[in-house]
């Protein structure tokens, strides 16, 4: 039997393009799981309608299964949810202003379900995250080498990575091969060889651009909330 999955990210408080999605995964055949990758909330708009929304799901729709963010650690950590961390980046990148703005925009009575949110999932040999295995930031993207892309689907031990913090949609693939390395040391040098199946990374887009994945024949296809179907093409390394 097909199935598929929904993925989205980067909705930031932004009901309304959720609501669209929703409405058009209900006419898109064997889409069986709605992924959220973070980013549900940023400093642009208030977020409760959509928080609450996420927390309490229509009867008839896809569920939501949510991940945090990049938006949401910045959060949390300002908001004293991650030891003794703040919003350092956020208040590096764009100012005090922003920071404001962010703890505005969430009411605290979501901040413990935020809290409770995974780093990411594993499904069958796929591993979604909001960044990568290294960091919920990580941006990963089609010009990125082929070596970091390798060691992040490594430590997960997937073949597929499903990323969202670049905000881009593509279809990225790593060719099979072999990976040798040389180590030296005081018992002399030694030579390795690792052999490297076909792996991909797919970057699923944010806001109205999300992504249907077709688990069985492992194809992507990039849409836009408003019925805009985006290039699916795949990329090699």
């Amino acid at each position: 039997m097909i199935e598929r999955w929904a993925l989205v990210s980067g909705l930031k408080g932004d009901l309304e393009t959720y609501e669209v999605i929703q409405r058009e995964l209900k006419n898109t055949r064997a889409v069986k799981t709605l992924f959220v990758l973070g980013d549900m909330v940023g400093p642009e708009r208030n977020c409760d309608a959509l928080l609450n929304r996420l927390k309490n799901p229509i009867r008839g729709e896809l569920q939501p299964q949510c991940i945090y963010g990049w938006w949401e650690e910045q959060l949390l950590a300002e908001q004293g949810f991650r030891g003794e961390q703040k919003a350092d980046a956020l208040r590096l990148n764009q100012g005090e202003e922003a920071v404001t703005a962010l703890l505005d925009a969430v009411d605290p009575s979501h901040l413990k379900w935020l809290a409770s949110l995974q780093f990411g999932f594993i499904e069958l040999d796929c591993g979604l995250i909001h960044g990568s295995s290294a960091n919920v930031g990580d941006h990963l993207t089609p010009e990125t080498s082929p070596l970091i892309l390798l060691d992040r689907l490594t430590r997960l031990d997937v073949n597929r990575l499903f990323t969202a913090h670049s905000t881009k949609q593509f279809h990225l693939e790593l060719a099979g091969g072999e990976l040798n390395s040389q180590v030296k040391d005081l018992n002399g040098e030694r030579q390795y060889q690792q052999k490297v199946s076909k792996q991909s990374i797919i970057g699923i887009g944010a806001g109205p651009n999300y992504t249907i994945y077709d688990v069985g024949s492992d194809k992507t296809q990039f849409l836009s909330a408003g019925g805009q179907c985006n290039t699916s093409g795949n990329g090699f390394a």
